[in-house]
């Protein structure tokens, strides 16, 4: 950003980006800064440095149970970040995803996805809650908001997380496997029951009485494999 303060113009941003604007060199101790992690922001006016500021994030409590659940879930997992690469890297160690890329534009983020996206067997699912997430929310197969990010974001996204707990999104996950299995399983078990038996009432093996009431029967054992998801979810 650039504004103006007692009639001179204050620059204030990436260091690089304010280097570029002013034409003053890269100040002394970015380097140190930025190896400690976090993002490193600079202040200069027409006349010189005025100062570097070093800003970190913490980890939600429950982000490394949110990794641990989707790793064992076999879901491959990537972070995507507009912070320096050096933050990024010990974010991902701190969490343990190996995948890590840092200094992104959104445009980045969006040309990442979409390398992704090219194999049609992938489901790309993103994370994100910031404004500068909004575009590759758009772009992802399934997108997830906080609910305390902002209201583009949120807009944006299919899923919103309303509280601030990342297992709820491991635990969707799993459940949205298992109700997959389950569809699956149901789909099965009536086009084996529909093969089998509907032939046989065609050539009057079985009376319209008895197909009814398989039919009836059949319908209900699907019903109740659907329900067996709601007591194990009561169970845990």
């Amino acid at each position: 950003m650039v504004g103006r303060y007692s009639g001179g113009a204050v620059w204030i941003g990436r260091p690089d980006f304010v280097a570029t604007r002013t034409g003053l060199s890269m100040p002394t101790g970015t380097g140190e800064m930025e190896a400690k992690t976090g993002t490193v922001i600079a202040l200069a006016d027409e006349h010189g440095w005025l100062g570097l500021f070093r800003f970190a994030d913490a980890l939600r409590p429950t982000a490394a149970d949110m990794v641990r659940q989707l790793a064992a879930a076999k879901i491959p997992m990537t972070i995507l970040s507009g912070d320096t690469p050096v933050t990024v890297e010990a974010i991902g160690h701190q969490l343990g995803i190996t995948d890590v890329h840092g200094a992104m534009t959104p445009q980045d983020k969006q040309a990442f996805l979409a390398r992704l996206q090219e194999d049609p067997a992938k489901v790309v699912a993103m994370v994100g809650d910031g404004v500068n997430d909004a575009p590759v929310l758009a772009q992802a197969h399934v997108s997830v908001a906080m609910g305390s990010g902002t209201d583009l974001a949120r807009n944006q996204a299919d899923i919103v997380l309303l509280g601030e707990d990342f297992t709820n999104l491991g635990n969707g996950a799993g459940w949205a496997r298992k109700t997959l299995w389950v569809i699956r399983q149901n789909l099965w078990w009536a086009a084996a029951y529909n093969l089998s038996v509907v032939p046989l009432a065609m050539m009057g093996r079985v009376t319209p009485l008895i197909a009814g009431i398989g039919m009836a029967g059949s319908s209900l054992l699907v019903v109740l494999n659907a329900l067996r998801l709601q007591r194990q979810r009561r169970k845990e």
